[in-house]
């Protein structure tokens, strides 16, 4: 059996939805095909623990996304169809240290350097400055495809703005570690203790190039939009692009997982799925890591041997990631600052240091002795995820080996390093008693845990390789025109037709728009494009 469309989307992570939302409006008949029974990929909400207590898995915060030009231009679509934020007026975040004494992010820039030296706030204002000069052209470049003759006229523009000495130091700004920028210009703790943790969100170390200048931008990024949270979850926020799919003719099918993508003479012509042929008129997106695309997906022989093999090594982060969510049978009662009880994320850190440290043991294999805790507060800004009175808490852990090799602490018993609900519960266990360092009605507050091990996120979505949260390592090597592939940095694969877009493309993780946008946008140009040219044929 076989049946023809427009395009088909390969994955319903968020960029495949954005890509589909923009070519169903642009008139196409696009369809997504997700192998999970819910759309949504890395966005979820479950109800894991108590009936009730609604949950984030994977992904929860969507600062990036308000920043991007997708929701400039979906936005108001996507609200009619029941998308709804909540978000925070003052505190965004903050870090809460071993000595009781905590540190906060706050949306107004001079309301959050207030705590810092004078010198150090100086320093703040004037980096902030300096990066919002440029924020026009770099965050065009985010969202334009860098093999691209407009990508290079941005370039261009902002040299120009720059010349050579001011260049010179943004180049060596742009390769800066976290820890190059943090204790290079502050003389003062409060920084690191701040932003130090913020760099395992960009799926960085704080002694990796590169992660100065992404920490500023998203420092920059808290204080434009705070932390917004999807209100009753953020399924919602795949409900309502799953509309508007639907409404303008489109459509999304969970459980149906493609078995190959096929070609003829060089080009993509549709997908296997479930015993049916789909043929792709136009185009065929494939939201998937290069391993799965080139490995999996494409026959043997349909792809370039160069593309295939740099597939193959495309590297995944030594460091997994993993989850607890806890329901509440009432707010947690933090001590020390109240503040704290209004952040939408409180980082449990020892600074850069032990951020440093807790990242050299799980590259190592070692559970982390320290870890840095990510306890997130969605309740705090949308109360309707819990019942009337009591609380959710989401953890998140960026620094926890895939196969443990053994224990920084020499506590657990990490056996052959497999993720049984045994070990799961000892390392859960001992991120519970950190907390309750901090939060005084833990652990007898909670009424329900659970716990996503590498292992499990891992089987939970084939993108995320090893447990890795953001798809692929993100070093400066395998970002930007080196993502995703050295030679094929772009989202157009070799194979005419086919197209990648998600986190292990260009710009990256994070829940962006950017790289489904990219597609859709290069594919709508193209009938455009194709319309001007023969027009000027027939005037010349």
């Amino acid at each position: 059996m076989s049946r023809s469309i427009d395009a088909v989307v390969v994955g319903s992570g968020h960029n495949g939805l954005v890509a589909a939302a923009y070519l169903a409006r642009g008139g196409w008949e696009v369809e997504v095909l997700e192998r999970n029974p819910e759309p949504g990929g890395a966005v979820a909400t479950e109800e894991l623990t108590e009936p009730g207590y609604l949950h984030d898995t994977f992904s929860s915060w969507h600062p990036l996304f308000h920043l991007s030009a997708a929701y400039a231009e979906l936005g108001d679509d996507l609200a009619a169809r029941g998308l709804e934020y909540a978000n925070a007026e003052d505190v965004v975040a903050a870090s809460a240290l071993p000595d009781g004494s905590s540190v906060f992010a706050h949306r107004d820039p001079a309301t959050m350097t207030a705590q810092l030296s004078p010198a150090d706030a100086t320093a703040y204002a004037e980096d902030l400055e300096a990066l919002g000069a440029q924020m026009d052209v770099i965050g065009e470049l985010l969202a334009t495809e860098l093999h691209s003759g407009h990508a290079a006229r941005l370039a261009l523009r902002l040299a120009g703005r720059l010349r050579r000495r001011r260049g010179s130091a943004f180049a060596a700004r742009f390769v800066a570690s976290s820890r190059g920028w943090l204790s290079g210009r502050f003389e003062g703790r409060q920084m690191g203790d701040l932003l130090a943790p913020w760099g395992l969100h960009l799926g960085l170390t704080p002694d990796q190039a590169g992660g100065g200048f992404q920490l500023l931008a998203l420092a920059g990024a808290l204080h434009e939009v705070g932390m917004p949270v999807v209100k009753g979850g953020s399924a919602r926020f795949v409900e309502a692009f799953v509309s508007l799919i639907g409404d303008h003719g489109g459509s999304v099918r969970s459980g149906v997982e493609v078995d190959r993508i096929t070609t003829r003479s060089g080009r993509a012509t549709g997908v296997i799925a479930a015993g049916e042929e789909i043929l792709a008129r136009r185009a065929v997106i494939a939201n998937t890591t290069p391993t799965q695309l080139y490995g999996r997906l494409l026959e043997p022989g349909s792809a370039p041997e160069q593309a295939v093999q740099q597939a193959a090594r495309f590297r995944y982060s030594g460091r997994a990631g993993a989850q607890i969510h806890l329901a509440l049978a009432e707010p947690p009662r933090w001590r020390g600052d109240p503040r704290l009880a209004d952040a939408p994320i409180v980082h449990l850190t020892g600074g850069i240091d032990a951020v440093g440290l807790a990242c050299a043991q799980a590259q190592s294999g070692l559970l982390p002795s320290e870890p840095t805790i990510v306890c997130g507060q969605p309740t705090a800004l949308d109360p309707s995820r819990a019942p009337d009175g009591t609380a959710i808490i989401w953890i998140q852990l960026q620094e926890v080996p895939y196969r443990p090799r053994g224990d920084g602490a020499g506590e657990i018993d990490v056996g052959d390093g497999t993720w049984t609900p045994e070990l799961e519960s000892a390392y859960a266990d001992r991120i519970t008693d950190r907390l309750s360092r901090h939060i005084e009605n833990l652990p007898a507050a909670v009424v329900g845990r659970a716990v996503l091990s590498p292992a499990t996120i891992e089987d939970r979505n084939p993108n995320l390789v090893r447990g890795d949260i953001y798809a692929g390592a993100t070093d400066l090597t395998q970002s930007y025109l080196w993502r995703p592939l050295p030679d094929f940095g772009s989202h157009e694969t070799p194979i005419a037709g086919l197209y990648q877009c998600g986190a292990s493309t260009y710009p990256g993780p994070g829940l962006n728009a950017a790289s489904g946008r990219m597609v859709a946008m290069r594919l709508l140009e193209r009938p455009l494009r194709r319309r001007v040219a023969a027009r000027l044929g027939r005037e010349s």
